[in-house]
């Protein structure tokens, strides 16, 4: 199956990326490269027949189009984020731009190509979160979900 990655040089998504290659997945790894990304991360799959990268931001709708028309994935795998919960202070609307905006942007890129696919029943969008969320734990205890 080909994913698509969102986030894919970040630290969680590159595992991500790295599993799926070395699963026998073509992944196209899409991330912006912002503070929260390193190439390096995926230095080990880049020379991958199965592993292709483009350098986009969530939030421009046309280049999301573009990717899907070009890449045709089969799944989204979203990770592509602003998380740190400090940089969420001092600039909350790259948060909502990016999580909020971008999100939204990538769920009609995706929704408009597997409609157009014929194939809607098929499709998965997986949205990844943070810990971030849960706020800080103390110096004991677990969090949990609920």
């Amino acid at each position: 199956m080909k994913l698509l990655v969102t986030g894919g040089c970040g630290f969680i998504g590159s595992a991500v990326v790295r599993l799926a290659v070395s699963r026998g997945h073509e992944v196209v790894n899409l991330d912006a490269m912002t503070y929260a990304a390193n190439a390096a991360n995926v230095a080990s799959v880049a020379q991958s027949n199965l592993y292709s990268f483009e350098q986009a931001d969530i939030r421009d709708r046309a280049a999301l189009d573009r990717i899907f028309a070009t890449h045709k994935p089969g799944a989204v795998m979203h990770l592509a984020a602003e998380s740190h919960v400090d940089r969420s202070i001092d600039g909350p609307a790259d948060f909502v731009e990016t999580n909020i905006t971008g999100t939204f942007n990538l769920l009609e890129a995706a929704r408009a190509y597997w409609t157009r696919a014929g194939k809607p029943e098929t499709f998965r969008f997986h949205h990844i979160s943070t810990d971030e969320v849960f706020g800080s734990l103390g110096p004991e205890g677990q969090f949990t979900e609920h």
